[in-house]
């Protein structure tokens, strides 16, 4: 979803150099340091919103699972901003599921969340 967010922001800026010159047009290069930063910038944002708005990723959604606090509740703000940071910068937290008894994943771990099936 990511990717495609940014893709669409990549054509968008692209059609907006077109437009204002025509004649010489070319597709912007972009450096590799305003994509990776982009990235990470985008995808803890897209997870912060989704989870704060309505508590499921897009990906969870379809899968009827919606994060919540150890209790079942609502996951306060200031956590799911962390939740969302720790996912995007160690990923690899998220495989730990597979491993764990509970199929709890290192951030949830250590942040005392949890993913949980919707009714």
């Amino acid at each position: 979803m990511v990717l495609v967010l940014m893709g669409c922001g990549y054509l968008a800026a692209a059609f907006v150099v077109f437009t204002i010159n025509v004649s010489t047009f070319h597709f912007p290069t972009v450096s590799w340091i305003f994509t990776t930063g982009g990235f990470v910038v985008a995808s803890i944002a897209y997870q912060f919103l989704c989870w704060a708005v309505t508590e499921r990723t897009v990906g969870q959604a379809f899968l009827g699972l919606r994060l919540a606090n150890s209790k079942g509740g609502r996951v306060r703000v200031p956590r799911i901003l962390l939740r969302a940071m720790f996912c995007v910068v160690f990923p690899v937290g998220l495989a730990w599921v597979a491993l764990s008894t509970r199929r709890r994943s290192v951030q949830d771990i250590v942040l005392r969340t949890r993913v949980v099936y919707v009714d």
